[in-house]
């Protein structure tokens, strides 16, 4: 899935980048959207497993929505978190699959990898490691990984399709995929979808719910549970889109269909 409408693809990861790389270095600030423990509260993650995680991966935690319940990542997989950002979600994913397990983050911001290995480093997580790349094209072999995992990052590629395909090929057979993300109720405008600002903010680029579920199927993916998220955007100009777009979040669960 594809948006028709052309948008500057250079500008847009350029936009991407500056973003989440201030959301990594000045978590603090004002975005579109919240940042933080309050927000992963909210969205659902336990106090007690965000207390065991570090501090400087919550402060910069940009998420969507909570999935973990729909993952379910059991002692000893391996998990891929598609945009991993500062860590949050990946040393969350390493709780659950212990050291026995292992968790690759892939990220294309050189500051959020940055402070995600760094945080790594110095907690001592040896069964999770960080990869640069982008997730239309992930640094990962075929057939495995146990479970894929993103928070509001897939609507930010404008081929989604290809990372869906992405999903399906790293999956083994009867994979969990578990993501979070921002569809919208009615398609965009052609001035949004253009709008490389918009992207960035997780708006210009979300899909309708409809043909992002499709698109997940057609890579080869069962579609097993939808539900919406208690998300929010901060600013007037993301709330007006939101408003009159229908544009939220919802979680997803699918797996990859044997062959």
């Amino acid at each position: 899935m594809t948006h028709a409408t052309t948008i500057d693809t250079e500008a847009l990861t350029g936009k991407v980048q500056e973003m989440y790389r201030a959301v990594a270095r000045t978590p603090q600030r004002e975005f579109h959207f919240e940042t933080g423990r309050a927000l992963a509260e909210r969205l659902g993650y336990p106090p007690a497993e965000l207390d065991r995680l570090p501090d400087g991966a919550i402060e910069s935690f940009a998420g969507v929505g909570w999935f973990f319940d729909l993952a379910d990542p059991r002692e000893g997989e391996t998990v891929v978190d598609l945009g991993s950002g500062s860590g949050m979600d990946a040393f969350f994913a390493a709780l659950r699959v212990g050291p026995a397990g292992g968790v690759v983050g892939v990220d294309m911001t050189d500051a959020q990898l940055e402070k995600a290995e760094r945080l790594r480093a110095q907690h001592g997580l040896g069964h999770v490691t960080f990869r640069s790349g982008r997730i239309e094209q992930l640094p990962v072999e075929d057939a495995s990984v146990d479970v894929v995992i993103s928070n509001g990052v897939i609507n930010l590629t404008p081929d989604k399709d290809r990372v869906f395909r992405e999903v399906a090929r790293v999956l083994r057979p009867d994979g969990r995929l578990a993501i979070a993300d921002i569809v919208t109720d009615t398609a965009l405008t052609d001035a949004i979808v253009s709008d490389v600002d918009l992207w960035a903010s997780c708006i210009g680029g979300a899909p309708q719910q409809r043909a992002y579920l499709d698109a997940i199927a057609r890579a080869g993916l069962r579609v097993e549970q939808v539900r919406p998220n208690d998300y929010q955007f901060l600013s007037e100009q993301a709330r007006a889109a939101s408003g009159t777009y229908g544009v939220r979040s919802v979680s997803v669960l699918a797996r990859k269909q044997a062959p």
